[in-house]
């Protein structure tokens, strides 16, 4: 490893934070930069410029006007397309490479740290809590991501109690291995709002304007009246980054919502 040529690995893992840290928090004082750039050997100035440099291939931000900062690399362009390809394989490599390299500076094990309740369950053999450890750590990368994204306020109410918060996929998490950790497969909602639109009772158009199902609207009751139906033909609040995707939002709309 030298300070001047960066590695797919590290490269791997800075993609993996820009996707997790808001646009405004990519800075060199950014405490989750200082502790990656001590792990892969670079000062967390050199971290924050090169995650400015995956910025500046970001489509969300470039079209905001924001350019982040040129010069990067070929390598950083495969890395973006990589991730874009596969989430769920790239987010797990990364994950691996982070644990390889706590264990090797002699840190604990940060999966175990996010997930120390689940250690303490007897039931489980190593290998099952290696494996919901490690889906939890991915969950984890997800809600991130997308709370980030959307300020950690409820797209369609505005909500921004945490607790209260769900990244809700838009196509189901077991219906698409390779997107079920892409952001754009996520929306910010409420818990409220996230049962409904997973149970198929709204969802939106290609305008990423609400739609209520019929049983919703024909629902004489003052709840409905005073929480869904406002909501009918708003457009959501939509993120800095990772705008939802079209093609997800129609395939929820044919196969989960109650037109």
């Amino acid at each position: 490893m030298t300070q001047n040529r960066w590695t797919k690995g590290q490269l791997k893992l800075a993609f993996n934070l820009y996707c997790q840290l808001p646009f405004g928090n990519l800075h060199k004082g950014n405490k989750e930069i200082i502790e990656l750039s001590g792990l892969i050997g670079r000062t967390p100035s050199a971290l924050a410029m090169k995650l400015c440099n995956i910025a500046s291939l970001d489509p969300a931000i470039t079209s905001s006007g924001r350019k982040g900062l040129g010069n990067a690399s070929m390598l950083d362009q495969e890395i973006w397309d990589e991730f874009h390809a596969d989430w769920e394989r790239l987010t797990t490599e990364g994950l691996h490479i982070y644990e390889q390299l706590r264990i090797k500076h002699g840190l604990p094990s940060k999966p175990t740290q996010i997930n120390d309740a689940l250690e303490r369950l007897e039931n489980f053999t190593g290998e099952t809590k290696q494996v919901l450890t490690e889906q939890r750590v991915r969950q984890n990368f997800f809600r991130r991501s997308v709370l980030n994204s959307y300020h950690s306020r409820c797209c369609m109410s505005g909500l921004s109690e945490p607790k209260l918060l769900i990244a809700s996929h838009i196509v189901p998490w077991s219906k698409d291995r390779k997107n079920r950790l892409n952001p754009r497969n996520g929306l910010c909602l409420s818990a409220l709002h996230d049962k409904a639109f997973d149970c198929g009772l709204i969802s939106l158009d290609d305008d990423f304007r609400v739609i209520l199902s019929k049983d919703l609207v024909q629902r004489n009751e003052e709840f409905v009246r005073k929480f869904f139906l406002p909501l009918d033909g708003q457009k959501i609040t939509l993120p800095e980054r990772f705008v939802p995707d079209k093609v997800f939002l129609e395939r929820h709309r044919n196969g989960v919502f109650l037109a």
